[in-house]
Parts: structure tokens; C-alpha cells; sequence
């Protein structure tokens, strides 16, 4: 029986991309990998986190009309050291959680950020027992 391998990547379309790679870049922390038109058009660029295989892959296609998130429709989902910590590196970038910080029984503890173009992210700082 054939069946997938691996999760190579998750792809979000946005109408600024550049808006986009700076926050995914400054806020996050994600690498740029690569930077390409696909032959149809769309400027891709990839990214990753640092201790990640996956990457997500930002597409920028004009051609296709605006980008018009739905609210609740997706996220992404990041491990994060310190939660506290990290609010206070979105502070100085002008930004702040969402929703959260929440801590689940297990002592995991999660929040939420609005991307750009209304992408939501989670941050999930692990708890002792694993999330």
C-alpha cells in the first residue's frame, strides 16, 4: 500500500509579502530557505524554525485576487521556551497576545498571535509531562 512519508511543508497565500517574511522572520524567528517565482507566477519564499524539518512556503499571487482570511479557518503552531519571555520580545515589536496565556492541566501553557493578513499562531511553551 503506498502512503505519504514525510510533511514536507504548509503553504499560506498573502497579498503583502514582504509584510509577511518580515514577521515571520523578526517576530518568530524563522530563516528564510529559499526565494522563487513558480512558473505560474507566484513569488514563493520558504521558511523554518530553527529546530524544524517542515517548512512553510509564503505565496504571493496577485493574479488570484486578494487573500481573505477566514477567522478560526487555520493556524500554525510553534513550541516556544517561555511564554512570558516571549511577550515581552512581542512587546518591544509593538504586538501582544491575542488570546492567552492559558495553562492546560498538564501544565502546558499556550497563547495566541495574529499574523499579518489575519493568520493566527499558536506558541505553546511545553509542560513537564509533555503537552
Amino acid at each position: 500500500m503506498s502512503k505519504v512519508t514525510k510533511l514536507l511543508h504548509t503553504r499560506y497565500r498573502v497579498n503583502d509579502l514582504e509584510r509577511t517574511i518580515k514577521f515571520y522572520r523578526d517576530v518568530l524567528g524563522l530563516e528564510e530557505i529559499k526565494r522563487h517565482k513558480s512558473p505560474r507566477g507566484s513569488e514563493l519564499v520558504f521558511l523554518k524554525a530553527p529546530e524544524s524539518d517542515e517548512q512553510i512556503e509564503i505565496c504571493s499571487f496577485p493574479a488570484g485576487g486578494p487573500v481573505q482570511v477566514q477567522p478560526d479557518l487555520t493556524h500554525l503552531a510553534f513550541e516556544v521556551d517561555n511564554l512570558e519571555e516571549f511577550g515581552k520580545h512581542l512587546a518591544k515589536h509593538g504586538l501582544k497576545y491575542s488570546d492567552g496565556p492559558t495553562t492546560t492541566s498538564t501544565g502546558t501553557v499556550f497563547a495566541f498571535i495574529d499574523a499579518p493578513e489575519g493568520y493566527e499562531i499558536e506558541l505553546i511553551q511545553r509542560g513537564k509531562s509533555g503537552y
